[in-house]
Formats: C-alpha cells, sequence, structure tokens
C-alpha cells in the first residue's frame, strides 16, 4: 500500500533439492536430515547477506512432514538467544507463508529482521494422508472430487487423491476449452517439456534433463489422462530469507546495493465458490489464485504486463494451466494458447510480449520438498532481480511475481523489485564486491556449494 512500511530481502540460500531415495541413501552426508538441510540454508541466507544470527529478532520455521517446534530445533542450532520462533504448517504455501508472517511482522513494527527458512524430508511417491484416525481437512473436497471423474477416467485407476484432483480438473480444462483448434493433452504436455528444459540451467534441480513432448505423453500414466512426467516429484530439501525493515537497511547501508522489497504480497483461502461452482478446475485452488494476485498487484500498483518473471506453482502441469489464467496472464480458457505460442519460456519469436515461467525449472523439474518451496522461489527471483542469474536471465526485469499454493488451502502472491526501482543488471555490468557476491565469495544462483563448518560458525554471533 502506498506510503505503508516496506519490508525487503537481503539475504536467501538453499540446497539443491533431491529425491527421497537419493537422500536416504546418503546417510553420512549432511543433506540426508532436515535439520542439517534447513541450518545449511538459513547459514547461506546469512552468509549472503553479512549478518550473525543474533541480528535476527525473530524466526519462523515451515514444515509439512515434522512433529511439533522443528524450528526451535533448527534454530538453536544457529543460536539460542531467546527470539520468539514460530512453526508454520499450511500445506504446500508453507514456506510462502512463513514469508508473510515476516511480511506482517516488518510492516507492523513488531519486528526489523526475520529469518524464515522451509524444509521438508519427504516420503517417495503420492502425499500421504498422515493421521488416519481424525478427520481429513480436505474431506470436504475430496467427496466432490469423486462425483467430478470424467467418464471415461471412472474405471482408472489413480495412486492417490492429489493425482485424482488434477486429472479431473485438466479434464474439465479440455472438455470447455478443448475441441478443433482448442486446447489438447498436448499443450499441459509442453508444460512440462519447458520446465524441464529450464531445470537443466538451474543446479539446485532435482530432475535435470531435458524431456520432449513426446516423452511426457508416453510417460506412464498416473490418473486420468495425467502422466508421471507432468507430476512434480517428491523432495527433500530446504531454502531460507532474511526480510528486514527500512530502518534495519539504514543502520546497515551495506545491504542496500542487495536488497529486494516486497512489492506486493497478499495471502488469500478459498472463497464458497469452492463448494459452490461444483468445478474441478475450482477444487484446486484457482479462486485463491485469482484473489491473491488481484490484492498484490493493486499492492504494488502494477498489472500482470508489468512482470517479466515468474515462478509458478506447477505441482501439476494442470495447475500452472490454470494459474497463468489466475495471474492475468492469459483470459480463461486461452492460457494453452500461450503455452502452444512458446510465450511462457526463452526465445520467443511471436510478436505478443511472453513472461519466463518457472526459470528454476519449476516444481516440476526443481523439486518440492513442501515447506522450503515458497522459500526457493523468493531465492530465484531474489537472483533474477539482483541480476545473478546469468543462464537464467530476462533482459529489463524489473518486477518478478511469486506464486506458491496449498490445498485446503492457502494461496500467496507475492512481487518483487529493486529497492532503487531500476531493472535487474547484467552480471557482466557488476563487480562481486559491488553487487554483493564477494559476501559469499561464489554466485550462488549458478554454483551450488555446502557450507563449511568455519561458515556456520561464522554465522552464529560476531563473538
Amino acid at each position: 500500500m502506498p506510503g505503508s512500511p516496506s519490508s525487503f530481502v537481503v539475504g536467501v540460500g538453499m540446497t539443491p533439492f533431491l529425491s527421497p531415495k537419493k537422500s536416504a541413501s546418503l546417510a553420512a552426508n549432511p543433506q540426508s536430515d532436515y535439520l542439517d538441510l534447513a541450518v545449511e540454508a538459513g547459514v547461506k541466507a546469512l552468509l549472503d547477506a553479512g549478518l550473525t544470527f543474533d541480528k535476527v529478532d525473530q524466526g519462523i520455521g515451515c514444515y509439512v512432514f515434522g512433529d511439533s517446534t522443528c524450528a526451535q530445533r533448527v534454530f538453536y542450532s544457529l543460536g539460542m538467544t531467546g527470539i520468539p520462533i514460530l512453526n508454520v504448517h499450511n500445506y504446500c504455501s508453507s514456506g510462502s507463508t512463513g514469508l508473510w508472517l515476516a511480511n506482517q511482522a516488518i510492516r507492523s513494527g513488531d519486528a526489523d529482521c526475520v529469518m524464515v527458512v522451509g524444509f521438508d524430508k519427504m516420503y517417495p511417491g503420492v502425499l500421504p494422508q498422515t493421521h488416519k484416525d481424525r478427520t481429513n481437512p480436505l474431506s470436504r473436497v475430496l467427496d466432490l472430487s469423486k462425483t467430478q471423474i470424467h467418464e471415461a477416467d471412472r474405471n482408472k485407476p489413480s495412486p492417490g487423491w492429489s493425482p485424482q484432483l488434477y486429472a479431473n480438473a485438466q479434464a474439465e480444462y479440455l472438455d470447455r476449452y478443448g475441441g478443433s483448434g482448442g486446447a489438447e493433452r498436448r499443450d499441459f504436455a509442453r508444460i512440462t517439456a519447458i520446465n524441464r528444459e529450464h531445470g537443466t540451467r538451474n543446479p539446485y534441480s532435482q530432475l535435470s534433463k531435458a524431456v520432449s513432448v513426446e516423452d511426457v505423453l508416453s510417460s506412464p500414466v498416473i490418473s486420468g489422462d495425467i502422466t508421471r512426467l507432468q507430476c512434480c516429484p517428491s523432495s527433500t530439501g530446504a531454502a531460507a530469507a532474511v526480510i528486514v525493515s527500512e530502518s534495519f537497511l539504514a543502520a546497515h547501508p551495506y545491504l542496500r546495493s542487495t536488497a529486494i522489497q516486497i512489492a506486493g504480497q497478499s495471502l488469500a483461502t478459498d472463497s464458497s465458490k469452492l463448494y459452490e461452482l461444483k468445478s474441478a478446475i475450482e477444487l484446486i485452488g484457482s479462486d485463491m489464485t485469482r484473489t491473491a494476485a488481484k490484492r498484490a498487484y493493486e499492492q504494488a500498483g502494477i498489472g500482470p504486463k508489468d512482470v517479466s518473471v515468474i515462478e509458478l506453482h506447477d505441482c501439476f502441469t494442470t495447475n500452472e494451466m490454470c494459474a497463468l489464467e489466475g495471474l492475468g496472464l492469459a483470459e480463461e480458457g486461452k492460457a494453452w494458447k500461450l503455452v502452444r505460442d512458446g510465450l511462457i519460456t526463452y526465445n520467443s519469436k511471436g510478436k505478443e510480449k511472453g513472461w519466463i515461467v518457472n526459470p528454476s525449472g519449476g516444481l516440476i523439474s526443481k523439486g518440492h520438498p513442501l515447506g522450503a518451496t515458497g522459500l526457493a522461489q523468493c531465492a530465484e527471483l531474489v537472483w533474477h532481480l539482483r541480476g545473478w542469474a546469468k543462464r537464467r536471465s530476462v533482459a529489463s526485469t524489473r518486477y518478478c511475481l511469486q506464486h506458491n499454493m496449498g490445498m485446503g488451502g492457502a494461496t500467496v502472491v507475492t512481487i518483487y523489485k529493486r529497492i532503487d526501482g531500476e531493472t535487474a543488471p547484467k552480471i557482466e555490468d557488476t563487480k562481486p564486491e559491488e553487487d554483493g557476491r564477494s559476501r559469499l565469495g561464489y554466485n550462488p544462483a549458478e554454483e551450488a556449494r555446502s557450507i563449511s563448518r568455519e561458515d556456520w560458525q561464522m554465522d552464529v554471533s560476531e563473538d
């Protein structure tokens, strides 16, 4: 909102995302447990900001698979300073919900420096229902989804509730907007091919091999017409961000060259449309996306055409297709054309202005450790606005948008911009000592390194 206090991201960090099976096989590797992953991401974020943990006055830990107070266990490994520590479990949007809480704390004046760490050590396969002796919070959605299974899919098995929901939504989308010259299954497969190609440029990506549209369509069917390569993988990993106030920036002027402003942000939950419209597309949270996007654009004072780079929640290709419309990038029923015309990737030959969507590879390529996803999206966009994402950069980037959603539900849309309001520079035009890379000693957008014991010890305290 004009005139209201602002929040700034001054440090980000993340670990490579791994499959749970590969992570479990690395028993002697520090990337085998949530604690080590989260501490590594947190230390990287502090190093990026050039701060020690005793400067942090609130801690927020975000995760889905873990016991209560995992956040305390993580932050205690960085320092036991008596600060408020929150544990956030908001399903797939847990990480960006933590960012939203940090933004609220900063803007309200309750904190000047908040550290948010997201992490998860997931199980292989589809998302499990952890507690089977009590009401499932998604029970009403799941009951409705059973009535929406496409007639042609009624006898097809589904390994779990999540693939079924998105298979229903894809079938509804094709029924509404398909036909002669309209949306096709290949358009959904194109989304995977695009995101997997993007992921080859990201050193943190779990799946770094490109695939073709034919590869996607010929991979095993998971549910309805959704194939395995249209689903994001289960993942293990962590990411972190340090958020500060304007007064903190004034006291640490060296941070101004790398600080990225949260220009607009909104957290939305489901409206009554979820149950009233009896639509499979609505059951995957489409209205939350529309609501959160509208509010975030209004706060930032911009529209979709002003954004260059977008990190979008593509847990399934269906979700990306519907979210492209919910974010205002395409009219309702027209996102397939945006995908088909190559307007969400690099080297677009069309005359129409496009966007780079999921330059990190998105959830489909990079992976989706639920608590870490929102913070990994934040890290990617911060790197773009700083001009660090060399192989994934987009010319004249002024605004970036993050979309992170969780069923049940909560969706967060965040818009970022540089503190100077200018477009992101080319990395060739800046020096490490000028743009903050010297604090880490390397470019984390292009190289995924592990921390050393000295890094950890240096971040715990100034003493």
